[in-house]
């Protein structure tokens, strides 16, 4: 077994597949439009769905803004250098919502970011 992809839906499929391929630096692996159901799904990554897992765009067509719940926590990526990573993500217009640093009762050090539709995107600096 493996994880395959993580959901999340989004109002402007355009704007979060620019935040995650030109913020973020990821892919767009796929794009597909079901007519039928009225949604869109897009998968964004940082290499192939047959062996890393991505994340999937659902657009729910006429759907502009969703309420992210209480229960979601973030999505984690982890990078070489958080400090780094928030200049650089900051430089192209992303919103830090929690400045790079060592996280709290840990030396590990951590940053969160918010992509367009206001999901909390962990920063994880990697270890040796």
């Amino acid at each position: 077994m493996r994880l395959l992809h993580t959901m999340i839906r989004t109002g402007d499929l355009d704007r979060s597949i620019a935040f995650y391929t030109q913020v973020l630096g990821m892919s767009l692996l796929r794009r597909k439009d079901y007519p039928d159901g009225k949604f869109t799904l897009a998968f964004v990554g940082y290499d192939d769905e047959a062996n890393h897992s991505v994340i999937e765009l659902t657009y729910n067509w006429g759907v502009e803004h969703y309420e992210i719940g209480n229960g979601f926590g973030h999505l984690a990526i982890e990078v070489d250098d958080v400090y780094a990573a928030c200049a650089e993500i900051r430089a192209k217009g992303g919103e830090i919502l929690r400045e790079a640093g060592p996280m709290n009762a840990g030396s590990t050090i951590i940053a969160f970011v918010k992509d367009p539709d206001g999901y909390p995107i962990e920063l994880i600096g990697r270890r040796a």
